[in-house]
């Protein structure tokens, strides 16, 4: 069984930066195990298999998988795979297409060279101690901001948002691995645990994602699942009303900028993520 596939860099202007990602097409005849072996072997952050293909009216159905586990929701995946469907398959140029991921229907709107996703609507769970987080990081007291709680938030894919309170603290920062997966697995909700870092100063925001996925401590180049938590976050703490970009991937060498447009009205969040693209390769894979 051959599946044509395409290799996308994502959110990111420069080829070789961003958060890599394979899309495979016409897979709807893959099992589970099936495309988490493909994801496991191409080992990227995440890969995206289209199991459903609607070209008349712009719709398509895909699974998220990390190589790992598959995602119920995943910002870069859905990001790149609508870049790869409007410029490559896709064939009446329209700028808005509909992607079917397991928590629902998610709106993409293609505007000049950036793919915007409008996400869920956020849930707030836990509040947490700065103490926790010495216990298992060399992060000092005086290293975390105190104007924000820290809490884990999710829209589809939970994460616990930890703010800090300098760019000094974001880049040394270190984990200890078996201690940050035992806080991580007594503490999070869910079976996806990630823990966002992130400064804020003025209109600018630095960010990293820690998890740990086959016993080893991961970071990501670009998390816009996680930024989907945060824009809530911010919302809901900060400002009821913001654009910004948001810096990940710096401290991994892959460079990333991940465009925010908020707003909360009434306990309404209108939360879009947005992102530049850039076209890699294509092939087939012997599945």
């Amino acid at each position: 069984m051959s599946l044509p596939f395409y290799i996308v860099d994502v959110f990111t202007d420069k080829k070789y930066s961003g958060n890599q990602l394979a899309v495979f097409l016409d897979a709807g005849n893959l099992s589970i195990d099936a495309m988490q072996k493909i994801s496991r072997e191409i080992n990227f952050a995440e890969s995206t298999f289209v199991t459903k293909l609607d070209k008349e009216n712009n719709k398509a159905e895909i699974k998220i998988f990390t190589p790992a586990q598959e995602m119920q929701f995943a910002g870069h995946p859905i990001i790149g795979t609508s870049w790869v469907l409007i410029n490559k398959i896709f064939n009446n140029s329209s700028e808005n297409i509909k992607l079917n991921v397991p928590i629902g229907e998610i709106l993409i709107h293609q505007s000049d060279d950036l793919i915007w996703l409008k996400a869920a609507q956020p849930k707030f769970w836990d509040i947490f101690s700065k103490e926790d987080f010495t216990v298992f990081s060399n992060l000092k007291n005086s290293d975390f901001e105190n104007q924000f709680p820290i809490q884990e938030v999710t829209t589809g894919s939970a994460f616990v948002l930890v703010g800090l309170s300098s760019n000094r603290a974001l880049e040394n920062l270190v984990l200890d691995k078996d201690k940050t997966d035992d806080w991580l697995k007594k503490h999070c909700r869910t079976n996806h645990r990630g823990l966002y870092f992130y400064y804020l100063e003025d209109s600018k925001l630095f960010s990293r994602m820690l998890c740990i996925e086959h016993n080893q401590l991961v970071e990501d180049a670009a998390t816009g699942s996680a930024s989907t938590c945060l824009q809530a976050f911010l919302l809901k703490y900060h400002k009821p009303e913001f654009e910004l970009i948001n810096y990940q991937g710096d401290y991994i060498n892959r460079p990333s900028q991940i465009h925010f447009q908020g707003k909360l009205t009434e306990n309404e969040f209108d939360i879009k993520i947005g992102g530049n693209t850039q076209f890699i390769a294509k092939g087939e894979w012997e599945a």
